[in-house]
């Protein structure tokens, strides 16, 4: 098998790992919490702003949504949850959002980190990903020995 092949096998498995990990987290999310694992990114990546605020196309980025979907998201979080999420406008922008976390989006984040950490730590000693990253190791540098 080609080096090329490998490092296509490789990122198909890796890409595999990542979906099944990506599926269990918002299953559990979805079960204990009632929050999706973009609701979860959301909290997460506010929390760690030092103003804990960030503009709607700054999380949209981050997140991986689209505009309208990050839209629709942010308004659900500061109706739905008790108001995680509040949604600004910019004085110097008047076409610019923001979202900040709220105290109770706080609270939340770190009763669903309890979750997130468990499901993680349960899910990664049963994955395969260790095996799929020294694939991936190996393959790099096959494709380098061959330059």
């Amino acid at each position: 098998m080609s080096s090329e092949q490998n490092l296509i096998n490789t990122w198909l498995s890796f890409t595999r790992v990542h979906a099944e990990l990506s599926n269990e987290l918002d299953r559990m999310l979805q079960a204990r919490h009632q929050t999706t694992l973009n609701e979860f990114y959301v909290l997460l990546f506010l929390s760690k702003t030092p103003e804990k605020k960030l503009r709607l196309l700054e999380l949209q980025q981050l997140v991986g949504l689209s505009q309208s979907a990050m839209s629709r998201l942010s308004v659900r979080m500061e109706n739905k949850s008790c108001g995680v999420i509040q949604r600004l406008g910019y004085e110097d922008d008047r076409r610019g959002v923001c979202a900040i976390i709220t105290d109770r989006g706080k609270v939340r984040l770190q009763e669903i980190l309890d979750t997130v950490n468990e499901t993680l730590e349960k899910s990664l000693k049963n994955s395969d990903i260790d095996t799929v990253l020294k694939l991936f190791v190996d393959a790099k540098n096959g494709l380098q020995e061959n330059e």
